[in-house]
């Protein structure tokens, strides 16, 4: 199981078109990992629709409380990160815990096996 873990609001200026521009890059990642016989996740897959749930319910800071630290705990249960895209302080940080973790870390899929 391999974490797709690239910019998703960096460099956006909060531009929904960029944003998903984001996410369909992480997105045709994992789908190339997929192909290649592995199990790819997304940390989006997971906060996004407790994001809106959690808006919904009027709840402001939904994004801070849940966003990274679910991906965090989705990172925690795989077996590598890859990185991809431009910069990016949640990317990054997903690197960082996956090394604290001692996961296996590709920044190219080129390197995937």
């Amino acid at each position: 199981m391999i974490l797709v873990a690239g910019p998703y609001r960096s460099g956006t200026g909060g531009d929904p078109e960029l944003i998903q521009a984001n996410v369909d890059a992480m997105t045709q990642a994992a789908l190339e990992l997929y192909r290649r016989g592995h199990l790819p996740v997304m940390g989006e897959w997971f906060a996004l629709p407790l994001i809106e749930a959690a808006e919904a319910a009027g709840q402001s800071d939904a994004y801070d409380e849940i966003f990274h630290p679910i991906a965090e705990r989705v990172l925690a249960r795989c077996d590598a990160c890859l990185r991809i895209g431009g910069p990016s302080e949640g990317a990054d940080r997903m690197i960082r815990v996956a090394h604290e973790l001692g996961k296996r870390i590709f920044t190219s899929l080129a390197d995937v096996p």
